[in-house]
């Protein structure tokens, strides 16, 4: 199976939710795909053991080669069930992601199920009567804000309704009204003299460089506007309380910079959020302000942010829970480029040129060699020296699973120079970085290899001799020799 035969396939299918980027069915509706499809589909499940009680919902995308296994446990029992574990599997860099969210307090939600069975189904015309209910009470007005299980509730009460077993009732009394606070919005939009960090992010990978249309999400006073177009860059604005009447306007990146963290309505966040994300074409910038509890403590609480002195709310994230807010939102990956600013890119091949070129940067060095640090006071100066160095090959580490060879990490001679051996290297990074990632990355890196053994099997089989030379030495990382991976294989796909 490749990408060309996978979307074809794709086209050919009648049923389902059907997205305009996506497909989404659910395993019982299998019989109506094409047969070597559903198969297919069963083949990566179980080459990533994953058993069938741990999904019922594939995700097909249409443009790329890449398919989500999700599991919605109380699809028959809820009406609008709640997701419990998604699997995103990038079919072309043979990775793949788990998201769970059993203990996340606003989970994504279905709706509109009927789509997702088949019309013969017993269920099928009372999850039809579900669906009318909604739309009766104009539900779906705004489809941006029903995704969620949090904000949907809110909206139902919102509409004067109840969800009562599943099914929408009048409220009996009036709804309290909570009171709002006046928060002055306006307030946060500061005046800067330079760009702003995360289009000095932009600047420094080379995005600003007149390739690309930019959209400034948000844009306040305008201040990076001004700037990049004095540059000459094609660039446009919107900001709801000094452009709002400026069009919001499809761009190849989007900019949506310490937007999300003064909203204080959840609602209105994930909008912004979104809508966002519907303007991008090939790269959404997302950002917001970082702190810890010792810090926020010293605000007045409200909701789920702060009021800062200056009467202005603030939703302060730590970086992994901006990252978890980015990517259960969009369902797509965000990638981490400084504190508190991340990558999300709908343009896949524009992502993989990035994470190359990533690895290619120069540095500037104060040492061309350094002995070996012999107590912690010393590795940690060493490390100071070097952590661009350092950093980069920890990254590449982490994306290979493993300890890169010398043609797979480009500063692969100046790390020998500035600690000794990749062994050292690793051993040093060890001591800053979290080592159980790497093992999650080893581990990942050895179910994507089966992954890709497995759909060989709807290939030509290649031998050992024939695979390109980074696979051989993932082979023998992982497996040890190609006997043992094959084995692993077919007993894998023989359950």
């Amino acid at each position: 199976m490749n990408a060309d035969k996978f979307n074809e396939l794709v086209k050919q299918v009648s049923v389902g939710k059907k997205l305009p980027d996506a497909i989404y069915i659910h395993r019982d509706a299998f019989s109506a795909l094409p047969a070597l499809l559903a198969k297919f589909i069963s083949v990566v499940a179980t080459a990533l053991k994953i058993p069938e009680s741990d999904w019922n919902i594939v995700k097909l995308f249409k443009t790329n080669f890449r398919l989500s296994l999700l599991h919605y446990p109380d699809f028959y029992v809820e009406a609008y069930p709640a997701l419990r574990q998604s699997v995103t599997v990038d079919l072309t860099k043979l990775q793949h992601r788990v998201t769970r969210y059993d203990d996340h307090d606003n989970p994504p939600i279905l709706h509109r199920k009927e789509h997702f069975i088949l019309p013969d189904h017993p269920n099928y015309e009372g999850f039809c009567l579900i669906t009318q209910e909604g739309e009766a009470a104009g539900l779906y007005d705004n489809p941006r804000m029903i995704g969620f299980k949090a904000s949907w509730l809110r909206l139902i009460a919102k509409h004067g309704y109840e969800l009562v077993d599943g099914r929408l009732f009048r409220s009996s009394a009036l709804s309290s009204v909570e009171d709002r606070l006046n928060i002055d919005r306006h307030k946060t939009a500061l005046v800067r003299h330079e760009l702003s960090a995360p289009m000095k992010t932009l600047a420094k990978h080379g995005f600003l460089q007149g390739d690309y249309s930019i959209f400034d999400y948000g844009c306040g006073r305008g201040d990076d506007l001004r700037e990049l177009e004095a540059h000459g860059l094609d660039v446009l604005g919107w900001d709801p309380n000094f452009r709002p009447d400026a069009d919001k306007v499809n761009s190849d990146i989007v900019n949506i910079g310490f937007v999300i963290n003064v909203i204080e309505d959840k609602d209105e966040r994930l909008d912004a959020l979104i809508g966002s994300w519907e303007l991008t074409q090939k790269l959404l910038v997302v950002s917001a302000m970082l702190a810890n509890e010792s810090y926020i403590a010293q605000f007045q609480p409200y909701k789920d942010g702060v009021i800062t002195s200056r009467n202005t709310f603030q939703k302060y994230y730590s970086q992994s829970e901006l990252k978890e807010f980015i990517e259960t939102t969009l369902d797509e990956n965000a990638i981490a480029i400084g504190p508190g600013i991340f990558y999300v890119f709908r343009d896949k091949n524009l992502e993989q040129q990035f994470q190359q070129n990533r690895q290619k940067r120069h540095y500037e060095w104060r040492h061309l060699t350094a002995p070996e640090p012999v107590s912690e006071s010393q590795a940690r100066l060493l490390f100071t020296q070097h952590e661009p160095l350092l950093e980069a090959f920890w990254k590449c580490c982490l994306d290979l699973g493993r300890m890169p060879a010398e043609e797979e990490y480009i500063q692969y001679q100046q790390l020998i120079e500035v600690t000794g051996s990749p062994k050292k290297a690793l051993r040093l990074v060890g001591k800053w970085y979290n080592h159980d990632e790497l093992e999650q990355a080893a581990a990942m890196r050895k179910e994507d290899l089966l992954v890709y053994f497995a759909l060989a099997l709807f290939q030509k089989h290649k031998g050992y001799a024939q695979q390109p030379e980074s696979l051989k030495r993932d082979i023998k990382a992982f497996f040890g020799n190609y006997n043992v991976l094959l084995t692993g294989v077919v007993s894998e796909n023989g359950k």
